[in-house]
């Protein structure tokens, strides 16, 4: 094996660990959206409307930014 694919599989490797970690950041950002809202909705459920918008809202951009974890890597190379 030659350094230079000794490289790219280390590479490879890095970019798998590296989305890996930053997956973690969106997986706990959901899980204190969807908690916080479920907890206001129990608070006030004449609110449910707006609460539950805002929460898919929230929901969504940090979908998104995930998604752009996963994307950038690919792009970078």
């Amino acid at each position: 094996m030659s350094a230079l694919e000794t490289l790219a599989a280390v590479n490879g490797n890095v970019g798998t660990i590296g989305y890996g970690l930053a997956a973690i950041g969106p997986g706990i950002g959901i899980g204190i959206i969807f908690g916080n809202g479920v907890q206001a909705i129990a608070r006030q459920p004449e609110a449910a409307g707006l609460i539950r918008q805002n929460m898919l809202l929230g929901f969504a951009v940090v979908e998104a930014l995930a998604l752009i974890g996963f994307v950038v890597p690919f792009i970078v190379k």
